[in-house]
């Protein structure tokens, strides 16, 4: 697949919802029709994807999580199939908004909302407003902690990079970093995919998430105080978010995973280790 094709599928999204804020989003439903009533499925997860993601970065573990939750998997604002509204910066608690409308548009009064990197910043935002909506939530290789000063100077170079040079030179740079390094060449395939997928994201979205991502505040407060369960997945190998940032703040209710053979993409490295986690996570608060 070449660069120039690669826009039918960066997405697994079949459904679009139009905001009552403006946004347009895009979204997979697993059970859109009855809302898995007819199989007596019950738990609603929502799975929020990475920074220049779609929501086919869960595309190897929708089919066998969809056979017990109702799995909903949006595109972000910016990414995949949704519209990149022109605001300068898109804020957690802007896309956590999102979220909200769109829960409430499908009629969803309660979930566990699971975020992957950038995701995970979506997630505690939406949980410390909205925690009566979740029944749990999760971060999955991501972090509680804001951007470092470092951290901070690299989104700004990323921005640069972006306005500069266009979204393809940046994701093909991007998405092997991702990945543990004995991985790159082991799924070469699945990094390709990556990139594929990564080329979907509007050059507006990539840099004002960019920008809304370097705005960022700690959360750890979330996590430490939160009354609901919450899940923490780290890679071994992930250079992105190490483990420590991962796992920086948990209570009594937190449950951590730690897949070892993982970078920072666990539901491409590791789909059937991640799906054993979400799954045995869903179980244990019913």
């Amino acid at each position: 697949m070449t660069k120039e094709n690669a826009g039918k599928d960066y997405s697994i999204a079949q459904r679009k919802l139009f905001l009552d804020n403006g946004a347009e989003i895009a979204y997979y439903d697993s059970h859109p029709h009855d809302g898995g009533a007819e199989d007596g499925i019950t738990e609603v997860v929502v799975l929020l994807h990475g920074y220049c993601g779609s929501s086919a970065y869960w595309e190897q573990v929708v089919e066998e999580l969809e056979q017990s939750v109702r799995i909903i998997a949006p595109d972000a604002r910016g990414h995949g199939r949704s519209s990149a509204p022109g605001e300068e910066i898109f804020t957690m608690e802007m896309y956590a908004e999102d979220v909200a409308h769109m829960l409430i548009s499908l009629q969803i009064h309660n979930a566990v909302l699971l975020g992957h990197s950038l995701g995970g910043y979506i997630t505690l935002a939406f949980a410390e407003k909205y925690a009566k909506k979740l029944s749990g939530f999760g971060l999955i290789h991501s972090t509680a902690l804001e951007d470092s000063e470092a951290a901070k100077e690299n989104r700004d170079k990323a921005v640069a990079a972006l306005e500069q040079n266009g979204i393809e030179p940046f994701v093909d740079g991007l998405i092997p970093k991702l990945f543990a390094p004995a991985n790159v060449e082991a799924l070469s395939d699945e990094v390709e995919r990556g990139k594929q997928i990564g080329y979907g994201t509007s050059l507006q979205g990539a840099v004002s998430t960019a920008r809304g991502m370097k705005a960022r505040v700690n959360r750890a407060h979330v996590i430490e105080r939160s009354e609901l369960p919450v899940l923490l997945v780290a890679g071994a190998s992930d250079k992105v978010i190490p483990m420590e940032s991962a796992f920086a703040a948990a209570n009594d209710l937190t449950v951590k995973v730690e897949l070892d053979s993982a970078g920072h993409m666990g539901m491409i490295e590791q789909p059937k280790e991640l799906i054993a986690a979400i799954l045995g996570f869903v179980k244990s608060k019913q």
